[in-house]
């Protein structure tokens, strides 16, 4: 049976996200909550549905809508039975002719036909790399005539992200307060790498102390000034900067299937492929 989810849900869900926790391969978007009374606050900004097993012995698979860009996001599913299938055309009825976003660890085949059997087409593999703080951090020694800086102006910060290429563009949409705010969280770094006045490039972190890692969430170059080996210097300055956080241990990144570029430079400073994540659409024409 499908149904919306209740509070009394929390303890099944939670054993469900757990098991997910325990193999790569089985990972989704999911709630990062990993507490019963978190988990309810997380779970109230969102379309909850979950599935009991026929014998009425608790929740044996979970999915959810939340909103994510310019349309909604599906949480999950999450299960080890039950029809994930039906689980997620329910879900995806209440999406209102808005886009639907999914995404699924690439060996987690169980998921991916049930979206795909739903309407979900893949957009993209998103792969990701990671290697240890030291040996990366021993390498962070600025060349001659260049600083860095912990903050940029909102103008040249957006100068330099339109300049990258990049297709993460609703980072140009945020308004000076967003800017201001993101940058502000004690899990939030900006790393501009200076050359004069001049902004070569930059790396974003935010630290994950739970999971002993710090994630480059953003590494831009100027095109103009690639083939200096600025990105790998920026890599390491990250890694030094993850050091300062004792509970860090590993620095992670991540590159789409088109990114050769990243790839290669990730390849060469040393990190290795640790995971890779497939991203979906659901057009919202699919409603009509």
């Amino acid at each position: 049976m499908i149904r919306p989810m209740q509070s009394t849900d929390a303890a099944d869900l939670l054993a469900l996200l757990h098991w997910m926790d325990d193999a790569p391969e089985r990972e989704v978007f999911a709630p990062d909550a990993r507490d019963p009374t978190e988990l309810i606050l997380e779970c109230e900004d969102s379309r909850c549905l979950v599935m009991e097993d026929d014998a009425g012995d608790g929740v044996r698979a979970y999915c959810a809508l939340s909103p994510f860009r310019d349309g909604l996001v599906l949480e999950g599913p999450v299960g080890d039975g039950g029809n994930l299938r039906a689980l997620v055309s329910r879900a995806v009825q209440g999406a209102q002719g808005l886009p639907v976003y999914a995404f699924c660890a690439r060996d987690n085949q169980g998921v991916r036909d049930a979206l795909e059997a739903a309407g979900f087409a893949p957009m993209h593999t998103t792969d990701f790399y990671s290697a240890p703080l030291a040996p990366l951090a021993r390498r962070a020694a600025l060349p001659s005539g260049h600083t860095l800086r912990r903050t940029l102006p909102i103008a040249e910060y957006r100068a330099l992200y339109r300049e990258s290429e990049d297709t993460w563009a609703n980072r140009l949409d945020w308004t000076p307060e967003e800017y201001d705010a993101h940058f502000a969280r004690d899990d939030v770094r900006l790393l501009a790498l200076m050359r004069g006045t001049h902004a070569v490039g930059f790396a974003e972190l935010e630290f994950a102390p739970d999971a002993g890692r710090a994630d480059v969430t953003y590494l831009a170059v100027h095109p103009a000034e690639r083939g200096q080996r600025y990105g790998q210097l920026l890599l390491a300055l990250a890694a030094a900067e993850a050091q300062t956080q004792p509970e860090l241990r590993s620095l992670r990144v991540r590159a789409h299937d088109h990114m050769r570029p990243a790839r290669a430079l990730y390849t060469h400073a040393g990190l290795t492929h640790c995971r890779s994540v497939v991203t979906y659409m659901r057009d919202g024409d699919e409603d009509v």
